[in-house]
C-alpha cells in the first residue's frame, strides 16, 4: 500500500483547519500573549482509535506469561478474552466492569469524547448488560490547551446522558499524547448475561454496524482537513463513519436479547475477524462469512484502493492466516480486517430470528446484515467465502 501521508494543512496565513470544518482553537505561546492555531488532534497521535490496539497474536503472547488467580464468583474474566469481566454479587446480580481509551481519531474534540465513550459502553451491551457510571482515563501534554479537554469531557457526558449512565469521577496524567477512554460499570441478571462462547452450530451470525471506521479514520489523518462544504468521498465517508461510531449499541443488544442470542461481541480494535475468531475459539466452533453481505461504509472500498489502512488493520489481516481457512482475496482480507472504533454488535442466534433481527434493527436505522453462520468446523477457524 502506498503511504499518502501529508503535512499538516493550512491556508497561505499558517492557519489549520480541524478535519470536520470547525475552527481552530488559539492557544497562547508562553511570554508573549500572542495566539497561535493548536494542531490538529489527529496529528498528535501515532494511531487512530482501536488501530492502537496490541494485536491478538502480541496479546496472547503476553498473557501467556501471566497468571491470574480466579474466584468462584468471578463468571466472566481473563481466559476467554471475552468485553467485559462478570462478578456475581451476593443477591444474584452481577456487576459487568470494562474499560477501554484510545488516542484521537478525528479532529473535533467534542466528537473525540463521543466516539469515545459509545465505544466504552459498548462493552457493557456486548454483554447484555446495563451501564451504570463511569469513570474517566484521561492523559494530556501540558502544552495542549485545557479547553479543549474540556470539550472532549462535554462529548462524553452527552453520550452518557443519552445512554442513561453516570460519570462519577476519573484519572488524568500528564502524558506524550492525547488519550481518553471510560472505566464503564453495569450490571444485569446472571440468567441475562451473554458471553462470547455461547456460540451453537446451526446458528446464523448478525452484524449491526457497516465497517471500516479504521480505514476512514486513517485517510482522515493522512489527508487536508475537510470543511463543511466538501462533498469528495473522504468527506462523505467522514461523515458516515462519525454517525456509526456515535451510535450506541443499545437498541442492538436489546434486539440481540430479544432474538435469543447465545453469543455477543462487539467488533472494535481486531477487526471482524479477529473478534469472531475470539468467539469462534471460546466457543468450540467454527464459522463462515459470505463478504457479499457484509455491510461496509460508503468510500471505503475507494479509500483502501488508494492505499490508506491502518497498521492495526494490516497487522490483523496478517494474523488471520492462522485460523482462516482457504484463500481470501487481498481487499476482502483487508475490509473484514480493518481495526474498527466503536463497532457494531457480533451475535449468534438461530436464522428465523436472526433475520427478524435485522428487519427490525434496519427498520430502527441500523445498518444490519445476516453475514455468516456458526459450523461445526475446527474450533476458531473462520471461512471467507459467498454461499
Amino acid at each position: 500500500m502506498t503511504d499518502n501521508s501529508t503535512p499538516n494543512p493550512a491556508d497561505a496565513d499558517g492557519t489549520p483547519h480541524p478535519a470536520d470544518g470547525s475552527a481552530p482553537h488559539p492557544v497562547t505561546t508562553p511570554g508573549t500573549g500572542a495566539h497561535a492555531p493548536t494542531p490538529r488532534l489527529t496529528s498528535l497521535s501515532h494511531g487512530a482509535g482501536c488501530a492502537c490496539k496490541l494485536s491478538l497474536d502480541e496479546l496472547t503472547t503476553i498473557l501467556q506469561g501471566v497468571s491470574f488467580p480466579g474466584h468462584p464468583d468471578l463468571l466472566v474474566g481473563p481466559s476467554t478474552g471475552d468485553d467485559a469481566a462478570v462478578y456475581r454479587q451476593p443477591d444474584g446480580r452481577v456487576l459487568v466492569a470494562t474499560t477501554d481509551f484510545f488516542t484521537p481519531l478525528v479532529d473535533d474534540p467534542a466528537t473525540w469524547g463521543r466516539i469515545a465513550a459509545a465505544n466504552a459502553v459498548s462493552d457493557i451491551y456486548a454483554m447484555g448488560a446495563t451501564p451504570r457510571f463511569a469513570l474517566n482515563l484521561v492523559g494530556w501534554p501540558r502544552d495542549l490547551p485545557f479547553e479543549l479537554l474540556g470539550e472532549v469531557l462535554t462529548g462524553a457526558v452527552e453520550v452518557a446522558v443519552d445512554a442513561g449512565y453516570l460519570i462519577a469521577g476519573g484519572h488524568s496524567i500528564d502524558s506524550a499524547e492525547p488519550l481518553f477512554g471510560q472505566v464503564v460499570i453495569g450490571d444485569t441478571t446472571e440468567d441475562a448475561v451473554l458471553t462470547n462462547a455461547g456460540a451453537r452450530p446451526g446458528q446464523a451470525l448478525v452484524l449491526t454496524k457497516a465497517l471500516g471506521t479504521g480505514i476512514v479514520t486513517t485517510a482522515l489523518k493522512r489527508s487536508a482537513p475537510l470543511r463543511d462544504t466538501d462533498e469528495h468521498t473522504l468527506a462523505l465517508a467522514y461523515r458516515a463513519a462519525v454517525a456509526s461510531m456515535t451510535r450506541l449499541n443499545r437498541d442492538a443488544a436489546e434486539v440481540a436479547l430479544a432474538s435469543g442470542a447465545t453469543a455477543a461481541t462487539d467488533v472494535t480494535g481486531f477487526g471482524l475477524l479477529g473478534h469472531l475468531n475470539r468467539v469462534a475459539s471460546a466457543s468450540g466452533v467454527g464459522a463462515t462469512i459470505d463478504p457479499t453481505t457484509v455491510p461496509i461504509l460508503p468510500g471505503v472500498r475507494e479509500l483502501l484502493d488508494e492505499g490508506f489502512v491502518p497498521g492495526g488493520s494490516q497487522r490483523n489481516a496478517a494474523q488471520a492466516s492462522r485460523y482462516l481457512d482457504g484463500t481470501v482475496d487481498d481487499v476482502t482480507r483487508l475490509l473484514l480486517a480493518d481495526a474498527q472504533t466503536s463497532g457494531g454488535l457480533l451475535f449468534a442466534c438461530d436464522p428465523p430470528a436472526a433475520a427478524a433481527a435485522v428487519e427490525r434493527l434496519r427498520d430502527g436505522g441500523h445498518d444490519a446484515a445476516v453475514i455468516g453462520a456458526v459450523t461445526d468446523a475446527r474450533a476458531g477457524s473462520v471461512r471467507v467465502g459467498s454461499s
